[in-house]
């Protein structure tokens, strides 16, 4: 397998991305050739990505002087105060002390009666090391086995023995044993990495003097500090990565950070001479190095839930707090050829899936408990063969797995360590609407709650008939109150109706749709001159924002959510104009441009938005007739379709091109209407309206 390794740094952050293709590495003098030419990337995918923030590195591997705080025998475990947030959990199992027996999971006290509570007391100094990070509620993951990371051994201070990585080869196992059985350790432990394929002795001993220098200025600071205090902080995110899985079947680490390039040319030149040829420096300032490579399209493909698969079929990926749960589906892969059959297109969907899941897995970095849904396959050959392509994919991820058996539902349960966050989780944040539920309540669900508030509202005003207040002007979402003056208002009609109150609505998109607020009350004539922003007669300077719906020669205009149509103003669509209003009503107007040509038809569209002049909400965004609130949400088509369309409002059978019958039913403050409507018939006026009606509030 070759392997590249991108190191880009901004700012801020540092993103690390993992590239991937089958086939043997490039050898380093291959590579020197190769240099100026273009970036070889043919072949290649991204299999893992990093990403670290100056605000919020990771603290595994960071070591620190703590103070137990508190010690709870019942769950086997003490809180450490190492001077964060939430104190750190330290299981009874990660507890190394020298010299004193400490009880395991499961034993309970052993035989002299020792448990947690006699090892640990509250107020006690103890040296811990991260091996979690603080993930959601919980604190940081403790351990007392401290180590100390190198390129081709881990040395644990405190351990014994020497171990070697699984994930090499036997025979490969069995040399680098031979290699380092002589090595003195210092009373310590050691494990030999994957990293160490191919390494010699003399590595080993190199590495083994730097690892000794470090854990003695680790020893000084533990006796110098006082708890809490970090002692000892893990390299940050570039180091650490290359670090790890930098080694001699990568072909090249590339960085596009003069500063980090010597970091790392520094710290290879320590522990890998022979390495230090294979980091690059980027000098290409006109595409990014990440946007060469196609990392960025990679990594805005991990918030999706969605990620397809390459005959048709595709992954969904849901996330839970106690699991995440991978469902695969066939999508529009119906398989290959006259005589194929449903088995055999199943399980070539799953064996896509099956590598797909575990590329995911890596470049989201999932942990915990996960669960995949194949898709049910009749032969308990063919489900082994999905198990055993998932497992073998499985011994590219570095992070421990293990992986239970497929079931005959086609579920496969499997977990995976959980170490830092992952990318979505650095790279998102909760919903504030939503809360993280993923749902809202839709707008007509508020609608009714806002009817029955607004219901009580009245009775709590004296209710109908009784005096005093007459009117409201309600600030609600122009898609929550759109939901009461559409369809005619037949919703604000019967609501008016029956508690002899008037009300206006002004708002804006900007509002959450849950939010309403009484903004003034009084007579119906106070509070019409407060959200009526417009008197007949007016001369308005306006933005002409579209052509009007119907009218070729009309336009629409909009201040702060008030609509007017403006007759004659098609031809002056995104100028600013001056225009005189020559009908208002509570949502809308209709104008004519000062001093211009009317053009034709003007005088059926002056009076065609009399969707103002008849029911709906108030100024500011507010929605007014069956339309005219959607005209308010600020986005483009919408408002001035709105307005232009707002007859149905009246919801009579004969009147204007585009209006009711204009009657003073229509309007919920029956407001005398100054100039009357052309009729042009019972008809056209019913299909005119219909075709107002225009999309839902939400459209």
């Amino acid at each position: 397998m070759k392997k590249q390794v991108l190191v880009s740094v901004d700012r801020g952050e540092t993103r690390v991305a993992l590239l991937e293709a089958p086939g043997d590495p490039v050898s380093t003098a291959a590579m020197r050739r190769r240099r100026e030419k273009a970036a070889p990337t043919r072949g290649f995918r991204v299999a893992e990505l990093y990403i670290e923030r100056r605000g919020s590195r990771s603290i595994v591997g960071n070591i620190y002087k703590g103070r137990v705080d508190n010690v709870l025998p019942g769950l086997e475990a003490a809180f450490v105060d190492i001077g964060l947030d939430k104190n750190g959990f330290l299981h009874v199992d990660d507890i190394v002390m020298p010299g004193v027996e400490v009880p395991r999971r499961g034993r309970g006290r052993s035989g002299e009666g020792r448990g947690i509570a006699d090892v640990l007391k509250p107020g006690q100094d103890v040296v811990v090391q991260v091996v979690k990070d603080p993930l959601k509620t919980k604190g940081a993951r403790l351990s007392m086995e401290l180590t100390i990371a190198g390129r081709y051994m881990v040395y644990a201070p405190t351990g014994e023995g020497i171990g070697v990585s699984r994930r090499l080869e036997d025979a490969e196992r069995e040399r680098l044993r031979k290699e380092a059985m002589l090595l003195d350790l210092g009373g310590g432990g050691a494990i030999i990495r994957t990293a160490a394929h191919g390494a010699k002795r003399v590595d080993f001993e190199r590495e083994l003097q730097y690892l000794f220098k470090l854990n003695e200025v680790l020893a000084k600071r533990v006796a110098e500090s006082v708890a809490p205090a970090m002692v000892f902080q893990e390299a940050d995110l570039s180091v650490r990565v290359v670090r790890d899985i930098f080694a001699a079947h990568f072909e090249r680490a590339i960085v596009d950070d003069a500063k980090q390039f010597h970091r790392l040319s520094a710290f290879f030149q320590r522990t890998a001479p022979e390495l230090v040829e294979r980091v690059e420096l980027y000098g290409d300032t006109d595409v990014g190095l990440l946007e060469r490579f196609g990392v960025e399209e990679v990594l805005a493909g991990t918030l999706s839930r969605r990620v397809d698969l390459p005959s048709g079929g595709y992954l969904m990926i849901d996330y839970a707090e106690a699991l995440t749960v991978i469902d695969v589906n066939s999508g529009s892969f119906i398989g290959r050829g006259k005589g194929a059959r449903l088995e055999d297109t199943i399980t070539k969907t799953n064996l896509e899936a099956a590598e797909e899941v575990v590329r995911q897995l890596r470049l989201r970095d999932i942990g915990g408990i996960i669960v995949i849904d194949f898709i049910d396959m009749a032969r308990a050959r063919n489900r082994d063969t999905v198990l055993k392509t998932l497992r073998k994919s499985l011994d590219e991820d570095r992070t421990k797995t293990f992986t239970a058996d497929i079931s005959k539902l086609g579920l496969v349960e499997m977990t995976r360590q959980n170490v830092t966050d992952g990318v979505r989780e650095i790279m998102t944040r909760t919903c504030p609407t939503c809360n993280g539920e993923g749902v809202i309540r839709s707008e007509e669900t508020i609608s009714y709650e806002l009817e029955r508030k607004l219901r009580a509202l009245a009775l709590e005003r004296g209710g109908r008939g009784a005096g005093g207040v007459e009117a409201f002007l309600i600030q609600v979402n122009p898609r929550v109150s759109g939901q009461l003056t559409g369809n005619g208002a037949r919703a604000l009609h019967r609501l008016e109706a029956d508690t002899g109150k008037v009300f206006h609505f002004e708002g804006s998109e900007g509002l959450p749709l849950e939010h309403w607020d009484v903004v003034l009350e009084g007579s119906a004539d106070e509070v019409r001159e407060r959200a009526v922003p417009f008197a007949v007669g007016d001369e308005v300077l306006v933005d002409i924002v579209e052509p009007h719906m119907y009218e070729d020669n009309d336009a629409v205009a909009k201040i702060d959510g008030y609509i007017v149509s403006v007759r004659g103003g098609g031809r002056n669509v995104g100028e600013k104009r001056l225009v005189r209003v020559e009908e208002v009503g509570r949502t809308g107007a209709a104008a004519s441009i000062v001093g211009g040509d009317q053009g034709g038809g003007g005088a059926e569209s002056a009076v065609g938005s009399r969707d103002a002049l008849g029911t709906g909400s108030g100024r500011g965004g507010g929605s007014g007739g069956r339309a005219s609130g959607r005209g308010s949400s600020g986005r483009g088509g919408a408002a001035p379709r709105a307005a232009a369309s707002a007859a149905e409002d009246e919801g009579g059978d004969g009147g204007s091109d585009q209006s009711g019958d204009g009657s003073p039913e229509g309007s919920a403050e029956g407001e005398a209407v100054q100039s009357r409507p052309r009729r042009r018939g019972r008809r056209g006026g019913r299909r005119r309206s219909r075709a107002a009606a225009g999309p839902p509030p939400d459209a």
